[in-house]
């Protein structure tokens, strides 16, 4: 278990007021300006929906579900969402999910990230904290900012509880059509926290992989447990 691993499973497994931990997120990108630019080019096809040249930016096996084959076809049509794809009730939210999509994928490898032990680049680096277990990964989410309001009631005009940065907490019920979501502390502090800073822990994440021949590709575009 690495020290992040353990760090977390002590704070979240541990009694009530266990001592709360943050994560900073750290670029380690800049070790390398051969990824660097990669990631920058790559970003700028997104940008420009350049459905071609983003997926010829891939592995021939980059991995996009848990359930299925991925690779570049099914690549495109995650980009493009042709209505003949999907059931007949999802057809009219074609436009919706695609413009979802590609902007999930630049969020995403727009995040600092970090390199694994094998040498790849995952983002964001919240990914290489490891939960417990015993946890229910789905209630898991990331405070990706700095100095976030965390209040006793659901509105801007709460009591102030803390400020919460770069920490994971526990949303044991997250209310989609709700703007405040009440969240648990790792110390067992509870308050309500504005939703636009909370991150899934099981959400999208992105690996870059250098091929053999040296080329930086993606090949790793998933979320989920």
């Amino acid at each position: 278990m690495n020290a992040l691993s353990l760090a977390l499973a002590l704070v979240l497994c541990g009694p009530a007021f266990a001592q709360r931990q943050t994560f900073p997120p750290v670029d380690q990108a800049e070790q390398d300006p051969t990824l660097l630019k990669f990631r920058s080019d790559l970003l700028a096809k997104i940008e420009a929906r350049d459905t071609e040249a983003v997926v010829a930016a891939t592995c021939p096996d980059i991995y996009l579900s848990h359930g299925s084959n991925g690779g570049p076809d099914e690549f495109r049509i995650n980009l493009t969402v042709p209505p003949d794809q999907l059931s007949e009730e999802f057809r009219d939210e074609a436009d919706e999910l695609r413009d979802a999509y590609w902007t999930d994928l630049y969020e995403t490898l727009s995040q600092p990230g970090y390199f694994d032990e094998q040498g790849e680049f995952w983002m964001p680096t919240h990914w290489q904290i490891a939960l417990p277990a015993s946890l229910d990964s789905f209630t898991a989410y990331f405070v990706a900012a700095e100095q976030v309001t965390l209040r006793q009631s659901p509105s801007r005009g709460g009591p102030i509880v803390g400020l919460i940065s770069h920490e994971v907490v526990i949303v044991p019920d997250y209310q989609t059509d709700e703007t405040y979501q009440k969240i648990r502390l790792t110390d067992g502090t509870t308050g309500y926290m504005h939703g636009d800073f909370l991150t899934s822990m099981v959400g999208y994440r992105a690996a870059l992989v250098k091929s053999e021949a040296g080329d930086w590709q993606l090949c790793t575009f998933v979320t989920g447990d």
